[in-house]
């Protein structure tokens, strides 16, 4: 019976760096029915796509060292462990503390203060059981790795380091370099597990339990919730669930998606969030998505998710830490051998010399990549944390180093320059009397809104809401076979009759309205957006609709060209005139009017051609090509459209947070290449020492130790800062 292929997701444990990753992903592929699989160091979870059974999958984790959680043994908890509970828990760092206490005699008389003249055999056999058994853990895996990935890991040079050094009888050293390395990779796991569960303190915010009211009243877990249950929220509570609001009114704190503070006014029919925080009214909700689809769940998923598309840096580092191992090898090897073989230097360790068998098993040591392989990932988990939690969304490491290369930025102007919430302020039938309540007019509007009712485009709730404060949202039932041609407008049949709604531009080339036209120009004139209307291909009338400017969209436009960002471009389907006084009020001065999708993809790609990186901002809605063709597409907005068609998310559905993600990414590049160019003139510091004869293993050692923790703590750096600028304008209310 063939076998089907199956995708399977395990979470490990155990791993204290990106090589460690490396080790199990190699070792899984070699399994017999393993098609594809991918290990995420940051977020530790295995996907392996295949015919392998789970068995086989952790039997090999476990041979290789490492361990698999069970929902029983997974983090339940949100608050990180302490450094001694972090040690504590694990075997493998229990021993390297059994092995420091051991070492530490030796340290102490051999090393610290040799001038007592204390020496003992019983001094050394403890250092001896000291790398035995802080090395016991390593040497396994070293092993491992060599036998069934037939690979040389940092395992593998420490332990060919520790037993050259015991050989040729410098047993403190061989203690040494076990306990710091030890002890290293168990700090280096620990900082990192710290910026973790930066991520996960996402979920502490979403409350477990929920007051079900529908269908059957009692206090449930969010779990137990489906669609459609009702759902009742006291003042400051925490809302457990997506939904929308059936009764009452509340202002509401959306922090943990939006990332803004300020309280947003709720009322019957608007959207609420999981996580957000209710003022001072009683909400009864209907909740829309169950738990685990719900916005925050959505949003921590894709976090994660996101660090499993590694930035170019990244990519670059691994390929250069795989093949430069294996290299390190040979070329200890080489120092080791060369001198004495062709210059009479000493081979063994004398009097005079520490002998070159020892430099090239202490270059084993200081040409260890740890700093090197565990100075971007770190970087880019604390940023894309950072981003989260002040409601940006990168969806990949990829991207968010893509942002901080942008050198243009085009906008589109409906839902992003302007707040996207536009209003009918006319609308004029082609057989109107003239009359304060026109009955030909309120049909066209009617017309119109039964076309739109399955629209979410910013002008056809503008319509929606026109027709429905008329009282004509009735008069027609909802339109069939409606269709959005991509470019010209919306189509759709009632009653028999066939209604196309589109721009002024379109109907100058398609449908014959001359006596019209001056009207209708008159409104494109006066910056308005014009719709016009046609029954059956005659044209019926036209409607005209304002949107404003964000309140905080200048500034935005300012702190982008003080960042040195200089071509701002606006993309809009409007006509020329209405562009253009947007434009002005925005502070842009480059307009491209009366774009159909496909003339804001070339616009965005000729950018590209003479910039090199450039970035395109939309609402996600209707401008998914452009985004597609730009190097980076930011969408603005929480909708589930918005998170899944851009690179990155500003969910709090405003430009504020632009120059927030614009400093972020550049701040983390400058990390990452300053954690990268420490890490890397560490070594070649240590092996000019080395190759001096001015170098002990163990120092080397705690050199490449204390190097990783330096590139750890500068790369968590970024979870803290830089932060969002606090908005210059606020919005107020009449």
């Amino acid at each position: 019976m063939k076998q089907t292929t199956q995708e399977k997701q395990f979470q490990i444990s155990g791993m204290d760096c990106a090589s460690c990753a490396r080790t199990i992903e190699s070792g899984i592929k070699k399994l017999p029915g393993v098609d594809t699989c991918s290990l995420n160091f940051s977020t530790e979870t295995l996907r392996v796509s295949g015919t392998v059974s789970d068995t086989e999958i952790i039997e090999r984790i476990r041979e290789l060292g490492y361990d698999v959680q069970t929902p029983s043994n997974q983090e339940t908890t949100i608050a990180p462990p302490s450094f001694w509970q972090f040690l504590w828990e694990r075997q493998d760092t229990r021993l390297a503390l059994v092995g420091a206490l051991l070492i530490l005699p030796s340290l102490l008389f051999n090393e610290l203060l040799p001038g007592l003249g204390i020496h003992h055999p019983v001094i050394e056999w403890l250092a001896v059981l000291a790398m035995g058994t802080a090395g016991l853990p390593v040497f396994r895996s070293a092993w491992q790795a060599v036998r069934i990935n037939r690979e040389i890991n940092i395992n593998v040079l420490m332990s060919l380091a520790a037993i050259g050094a015991l050989f040729i009888g410098a047993y403190t050293e061989a203690g040494l370099v076990m306990v710091l390395f030890a002890i290293g990779e168990a700090m280096e796991g620990y900082t990192t597990s710290r910026a973790r569960h930066a991520i996960r303190s996402l979920m502490a915010v979403v409350p477990n339990e929920a007051m079900r009211l529908k269908p059957a009243e009692g206090r449930v877990s969010v779990n137990e919730l489906a669609v459609g249950d009702v759902i009742l929220v006291k003042p400051g509570e925490q809302i457990p669930m997506d939904g929308r609001i059936r009764s009452g009114h509340s202002s509401v704190n959306q922090t943990p998606i939006t990332g803004e503070s300020r309280l947003i006014e709720k009322q019957p029919g608007d959207e609420v969030f999981a996580s957000s925080i209710n003022g001072e009214g009683v909400l009864i909700i209907e909740v829309t998505h169950r738990a685990e689809d719900n916005t925050i769940s959505r949003l921590i998923r894709m976090v994660e998710e996101a660090q499993e598309h590694r930035a170019p840096a990244q990519r670059f580092v691994d390929r250069f830490a795989r093949y430069y191992t294996p290299a390190v090898v040979v070329l200890a090897m080489l120092v080791a051998i060369i001198p004495p073989l062709f210059f009479g230097e000493p081979f063994w360790p004398t009097g005079a010399s520490s002998g070159w068998l020892y430099r090239g098993l202490t270059l084993l040591v200081v040409a260890c990549p740890c700093a090197l392989v565990i100075s971007t990932p770190v970087s880019l988990i604390s940023a894309i944390s950072n981003g989260a939690r002040h409601g940006v969304l990168f969806k990949g490491g990829a991207h968010l180093e893509t942002l901080s290369q942008v050198r243009g930025i085009a906008f589109d102007k409906t839902g992003t320059l302007t707040e996207g919430r536009p209003s009918v302020v006319r609308y004029e039938a082609a057989a109107c009397v003239g009359e304060a309540s026109c009955v030909y007019c309120d049909d066209l509007l009617a017309l119109t809104s039964a076309v739109e009712e399955q629209s979410n485009h910013p002008l056809a709730q503008a319509v929606l809401s026109a027709s429905e404060a008329r009282g004509v949202n009735g008069r027609y039932p909802a339109a069939n076979n409606v269709q959005t041609i991509t470019g010209k407008g919306i189509q759709g049949e009632i009653n028999g009759r066939q209604i196309f709604i589109g721009s002024h531009t379109y109907f100058d080339s398609a449908i014959p309205h001359t006596p019209y036209c001056q009207t209708v120009r008159q409104a494109d004139e006066a910056g308005l957006t014009t719709m016009l209307v046609s029954q059956n291909n005659e044209y019926v009338g036209f409607l005209a609709v304002a949107d404003k400017i964000r309140p905080s969209t200048r500034t935005v436009i300012k702190q982008l060209q003080e960042l040195g960002i200089n071509r701002l471009v606006m993309l809009t389907g409007d006509n020329a005139t209405t562009a253009q006084k947007i434009a002005e009020q925005a502070g842009i001065t480059e307009v491209y009017a009366n774009c159909l999708p496909e003339d804001k993809v070339k616009i965005v790609s000729t950018l590209r051609n003479e910039l090199g990186t450039v970035a395109m901002v939309g609402d996600g809605i209707n401008d998914t090509p452009a985004l597609a063709a730009a190097s980076v597409g930011i969408a603005i907005g929480n909708t589930a459209q918005a998170m899944e068609t851009a690179d990155i998310v500003l969910m709090n559905e405003n430009l504020d947070h632009l120059p927030f993600a614009i400093r972020l990414s550049r701040a983390t590049m400058k990390t990452i290449q300053a954690n990268i160019a420490l890490s890397i003139g560490t070594k070649l510091l240590f092996l000019l020492l080395v190759l001096a004869g001015l170098g002990s293993m163990w120092l080397a050692v705690l050199a490449d130790v204390g190097t990783s923790l330096l590139v750890t703590l500068n790369g968590m750096r970024r979870l803290k800062s830089p932060t969002p600028l606090k908005p210059v304008l606020k919005q107020t209310s009449l």
